[in-house]
């Protein structure tokens, strides 16, 4: 989307103050693998767009590593 044009024709320049943080706050579930992983997902808000999808694939890998470990629990009970 363009800038507005300013009087006379000339558009605005915007300075670009980096990534901001989104102010989502994350509750604890009481699980220490699962609080660490939504801890690192704050991580994404201190990073510039092209350096989400990193965090992102991480903490779905660690949640879903958390996963199958309960499930292999689960099957020995």
């Amino acid at each position: 989307m363009a800038a507005p044009a300013a009087e006379g024709g000339a558009v605005p320049q915007v300075a670009d103050e980096g990534p901001q943080p989104l102010g989502l706050r994350v509750e604890a579930t009481g699980h220490p693998p699962v609080d660490a992983q939504l801890r690192r997902l704050d991580d994404a808000g201190r990073l510039a767009v092209s350096g989400h999808l990193e965090v992102y694939e991480d903490v779905h890998r660690g949640l879903r590593d958390t996963l199958t470990a309960l499930d292999r629990n689960e099957s020995r009970s």
